[in-house]
């Protein structure tokens, strides 16, 4: 048994005697899923690093299923006792007579480790780490002499997991997560602006270099002393060309959570019916994948078990897959795709995103600039929401640029992009040779759970959108 498994002090007859008991009321599957979670947070603010919390996260969930109906309970007291109390809680969602469960043959599973850690978070303290959020808030100040306040975050977090299911998978891992970011606020003439940069990966604390904090500082500093020259476009309807890189958001917003499972299996997605039809160009390929090393949407496993993998959801435009967990995979009879995603310990599974990006096309930005006559180029975002059942979807845009005459002119800022996410995918019209991993702090929300995410996409071009400017 790995040493993760023992790290929860619980034994492989525990583990058998809980799935035993969730399973005696009927259910027709059960599973276990344990989690030790170490927080750090660190935060600089007027020059000091001056506000420092730890928390622990420490637990175990049972869920079972039966038919279309999941029982789920938690405890956060690891005894067997509670263990089994938990279960047979659990166990109630089954109305079944009682079936005998025949004795569980436990087969523990190791899986490729995308995020390999050179040195744990637990073997460093506060004094090793606060000298980078220091050297961050020096850095932003040295760039520019209208820098008047900096606020640094440094959070930090070790998760041990373990996983056992009724069909006897056993499996463990071990999820680093790192995250350092930048608010610095300007002011010139009277006027402040403020702008954000982060990196957030699954990595250890060989993240913390001074080649990152040059790329944070380099990047908050940039885009908040671009706020000053920026304006508040016309509104309308027009062409919009997606900058490479954080415009994921639209794949992310837009589609990526109509392509969940979930949603399509209850007829409430607009993409329930168009599974092995065309949605967009044949030029397009969009994939939520897994396996990209130390990124932030990685899992070597989702929390059903299930090897992390490269999902093709549109394959040279045609829809080819939903994002899936265990239910709606049997629900549609296909694999799961490793999707299967919670925020702890205290929430059962759903299927969730992890890393959504399009794939290349074979245009340059500048010849996908070049071909609009009047239209606005968007660069960074800072939040979207979509409604599910519509596809109608809305993201704040922080930065961007007018076009005009195929060429980047006046800067533009605080604008709404509005528009329909099958209308979108359908709408492009060039796909870029640029993609880019976009590697902030996103964290998705759906069904009151937040998960680690990233996304990406090369530069692209919407034919329409509508831009909410003002009326001149």
């Amino acid at each position: 048994m790995s040493d993760i498994i023992g790290y929860f002090g619980v034994t492989e007859n525990d583990l058998r005697t809980v799935v035993t008991e969730a399973l005696s009321g009927g259910g027709s599957y059960a599973d276990l899923y344990f989690e030790n979670s170490l927080i750090n947070n660190l935060s600089l603010r007027d020059g000091a690093v001056n506000r420092v919390s730890s928390d622990v996260d420490f637990g175990m969930g049972v869920r079972v299923l039966s038919g279309d109906r999941t029982g789920y309970a938690y405890t956060e007291n690891i005894t067997l006792a509670d263990m089994l109390k938990a279960a047979r809680t659990a166990a109630n969602i089954a109305n079944s007579k009682t079936a005998a469960v025949p004795p569980l043959k436990i087969s523990e599973k190791r899986f490729k480790n995308y995020y390999p850690v050179e040195k744990s978070w637990e073997d460093v303290t506060v004094k090793d780490k606060a000298p980078f959020l220091q050297k961050l808030n020096d850095r932003i100040f040295e760039l520019d002499s209208h820098v008047c306040k900096v606020n640094v975050r440094l959070s930090d977090s070790s998760s041990y997991i373990v996983f056992f299911n009724s069909e006897g998978l056993l499996c463990s891992d071990y999820r680093p997560m790192v995250s350092l970011s930048a608010v610095c606020v300007m002011e010139k003439n009277g006027r402040i602006e403020n702008g954000y940069a982060a990196r957030s990966f699954r990595k250890g604390v060989e993240f913390l270099t001074g080649e990152l904090v040059e790329t944070i500082a380099q990047s908050v500093v940039r885009q908040t002393s671009l706020m000053f020259e920026a304006v508040i476009p016309k509104g309308g309807e027009m062409p919009v060309v997606m900058a490479a890189g954080s415009s994921g958001i639209l794949l992310h917003e837009a589609i990526g959570h109509s392509f969940e499972a979930d949603f399509n299996r209850k007829k409430t997605s607009i993409f329930s019916e168009k599974l092995g039809k065309q949605v967009c160009d044949k030029s397009i390929n969009i994939v939520d994948d897994g396996t990209l090393p130390e990124n932030r949407g990685t899992v070597n496993f989702d929390d059903e078990g299930i090897e992390s993998q490269k999902t093709y959801l549109v394959r040279e435009g045609v829809l080819s897959s939903y994002i899936h967990d265990r239910i709606s995979a049997e629900h549609y009879r296909v694999a799961p795709t490793g999707n299967g995603r919670r925020e702890s310990f205290r929430h059962a599974p759903i299927p969730r995103m992890r890393t959504t990006y399009m794939e290349n096309g074979n245009i340059s930005e500048s010849d996908i600039i070049a071909g609009v006559k009047n239209g606005i180029y968007v660069s960074s975002f800072s939040n979207g929401e979509v409604q599910i059942g519509a596809g109608d979807f809305t993201f704040f845009v922080k930065s961007g640029c007018l076009i005009e005459n195929g060429k980047l002119t006046q800067p533009v800022k605080d604008i709404n992009i509005i528009g329909n996410g099958p209308k979108a995918l359908a709408d492009i019209a060039m796909v870029g040779n640029n993609l880019k991993i976009d590697h902030s702090t996103w964290t998705c929300g759906k069904d009151g759970q937040g998960v680690p995410v990233s996304q990406g996409l090369p530069s692209v071009l919407v034919k329409k959108l509508i831009v909410g400017g003002t009326a001149k």
